[in-house]
């Protein structure tokens, strides 16, 4: 089964972009962030038309998750989460489903604009609740993996210019630190279990050529349960969407599970 997570920016704008991206990487699961759309505007009938079922949870304008599951594949209805439970957030941020035995979990962390903000102390308090509503699934779920849009560069490794960055949102010690945390509980980070380039990011800014300057971070990912991580024979990133035109400025990262 091939796993996949993709801030697309707005479904909206780049709901080709996925169907076509669906058809050449042959994806059968794929984890959405940024919608950017209520539930009532979620293209499901065309996703549908092209073989794909889709569980969301959207919302106007900002935020909004979903999965997108290949025909044929078995989704547990019953098992699926909208949101951490007993977190109270009017914000759109996760999306849950058991698909063929393995609990698939398409998240969008939090910003958190600057340290010392308001909203860096949200994302702090979310990265929180989300560690122990993620140590209570696996309890339930030993197969259990965790795709998004993380934006936490876990390592200076993860940045194209460290010191330019140093002190900023997305690599302070307080996110790295969350990002631990979720690998003590026994994920493990696909990407890294293989050898990879260096300077293989996720995400560059729409500005200052940085696409072309691979002035990235990779700050997408997908963590793998230790019952689940040793079927997993692949994981990169696909720079190809980020080409195409008004792409995002996320690219996909996709897992092989055997």
């Amino acid at each position: 089964m091939k796993i996949a997570t993709w801030n697309v920016n707005s479904l909206k704008v780049r709901l080709q972009h996925v169907i076509d991206w669906l058809e050449l990487s042959q994806t059968d699961v794929l984890c959405l962030q940024e919608l950017k759309l209520t539930d009532d505007k979620f293209p499901r009938a065309e996703l549908e038309a092209k073989g794909y079922r889709s569980w969301f949870a959207g919302q106007k304008t900002y935020n909004g998750v979903g999965i997108l599951v290949r025909e044929g594949l078995s989704v547990d209805d019953a098992t699926v989460v909208r949101n951490i439970p007993g977190f109270d957030d009017p914000q759109q941020r996760v999306i849950a489903a058991t698909v063929e035995g393995v609990r698939i979990i398409s998240a969008y962390f939090p910003n958190g604009q600057a340290p010392g903000s308001d909203k860096f102390d949200y994302k702090l308090r979310w990265l929180a609740a989300l560690h122990d509503w993620i140590a209570a699934e696996l309890q339930q779920h030993p197969k259990l993996a965790l795709l998004g849009d993380y934006n936490i560069a876990p390592e200076d490794r993860d940045v194209h210019d460290p010191k330019a960055w140093e002190g900023q949102n997305l690599v302070s010690p307080e996110e790295r630190a969350e990002f631990v945390r979720l690998t003590t509980l026994g994920l493990v980070d696909a990407f890294r279990q293989f050898e990879r380039p260096e300077k293989t990011f996720t995400w560059w800014d729409y500005r200052m050529l940085a696409f072309r300057r691979n002035a990235g971070l990779r700050i997408d990912h997908i963590l793998l349960s230790a019952a689940l991580a040793p079927a997993c024979s692949a994981c990169d990133v696909d720079r190809t969407p980020r080409k195409w035109e008004q792409p995002s400025d996320h690219a996909p990262v996709f897992a092989q599970l055997d």
